[in-house]
């Protein structure tokens, strides 16, 4: 990352870190990450007897599950189901998820148009070149005013000034003009509810509703998303949105719990009213049930990031694809591989603990990259000036 980005990146998030300092400490606060550090471990301890109970759940409430061992597995999946949705055109909102399975440099490669609707994520879209986001709520962090101006008025051919609502009615307007045809949404989920088989997704834009709406609705959650019930995933979505933006609640909280359908004529179940005639869920392991279960206990706040030294330093060069920081390169060993890990920065973190101080769940990440960098050294992953200190001390008794 360039220095200016940096820089601007670094103010966006003090910025964060005054907003949510007002509230985090407050008594109420506490309380809900103790509750969400419960429902987390418990969760993940008992993730395949709830994933029966979600697929159960689901197919009660008439939504379509499918479960996706790899994200090719996902990605053949969302191919055979948008087959029957006449369109080259799919609205995306916000998702790691997507990120992770790269939905949208695969689709675009097999000449759909996928039009991200979350704000932050468009301004990078239109970026076209370095446009990995830097923060999992904030995208575009690391640009300037000045910058994005100029981004969208070269890609929208507008000449809008350097105003944040003249910039943001722009891009609306042309968002929403790209996905008027649509009709396949596709996002993410901040938590699901085992029990009653719904689906939670918080947002401020507004942008989720939309892409919800469409004939078909395809969520991709990964596995360690489930929880026992709605109030379980409410609670999550909540302490989420404390840390990531400092407000209570956002302005929107989606529950989806099956396709669109009334009963106001007699009481009869009439389907396909406004929003989706079919919702699908694919709930992704790639490589989850292999991984230390205290890496699964991400809410994706990305407060640990704010408070990196490292990362503040250089930026998302630290960490994988959507998966940013120290928890990032974590769960790049699982998610791909050994050298991976290694090339996403495993050896960048200098274990300080900052980021387990300042997660709201605690995941102990210095203390996960300590134990992979063990085994990495063992398969020859270790930075090459290490080695050559290693065989002079065994040569020679001196690093010299």
């Amino acid at each position: 990352m360039k220095n200016s980005e940096l820089k601007t990146m670094r103010k966006s998030f003090n910025t964060v870190k005054s907003r949510s300092s007002n509230i985090k400490d407050s008594p109420s606060v506490k309380r809900l990450e103790k509750r969400v550090c419960e429902i987390k471990k418990e969760s993940i301890e008992n993730s395949q007897k709830l994933l029966n109970q979600a697929i159960d759940s689901f197919k009660r409430n008439d939504i379509e599950v499918k479960f996706a061992k790899s994200s090719n597995d996902a990605i053949d999946i969302i191919q055979d189901l948008i087959k029957d949705f006449d369109s080259k055109i799919i609205a995306k909102s916000k998702s790691n998820t997507l990120g992770e399975i790269n939905f949208k440099e695969i689709f675009n490669s097999r000449g759909f148009e996928i039009i991200d609707t979350d704000l932050g994520d468009r301004i990078l879209q239109l970026k076209k070149t370095d446009n990995a986001p830097v923060h999992p709520t904030g995208p575009a962090s690391h640009l300037d005013i000045s910058k994005i101006t100029k981004i969208v008025n070269s890609s929208l051919n507008s000449n809008v000034k350097e105003d944040a609502y003249e910039i943001m009615n722009v891009v609306k307007k042309d968002v929403l003009n790209r996905i008027k045809n649509a009709n396949v949404g596709i996002s993410g989920a901040n938590a699901i509810a085992a029990e009653e088989g719904s689906i939670v997704m918080v947002h401020n834009e507004g942008n989720i509703s939309l892409v919800s709406l469409k004939d078909l609705h395809i969520i991709v959650a990964g596995i360690d998303k489930i929880v026992p019930s709605i109030e379980d995933a409410i609670s999550i979505s909540k302490l989420e949105t404390i840390y990531a933006t400092g407000k209570y609640v956002t302005s929107y909280v989606n529950i989806v719990s099956g396709p669109s359908k009334t009963a106001d004529i007699e009481k009869k179940l009439l389907k396909n009213m406004y929003g989706s005639e079919k919702v699908v869920v694919i709930l992704l392991d790639n490589g989850r049930s292999d991984a230390s279960p205290e890496c699964l206990w991400c809410i994706g706040c990305g407060n640990c990031v704010v408070h990196c030294p490292v990362y503040n330093a250089v930026g998302n060069e630290f960490g994988f694809n959507n998966y940013l920081g120290g928890r990032g390169v974590a769960v790049s060993k699982f998610i791909k591989d050994d050298e991976v890990c290694f090339n996403s920065g495993l050896y960048m973190c200098t274990l300080c603990g900052l980021c387990t101080l300042n997660c709201p769940v605690s995941i102990p990440t210095n203390e996960i990259l300590e134990n992979i960098r063990k085994s990495a050294v063992d398969l020859g992953f270790y930075p090459k000036a290490h080695g050559k200190i290693k065989k002079k001390i065994s040569k020679n008794d001196s690093p010299y």
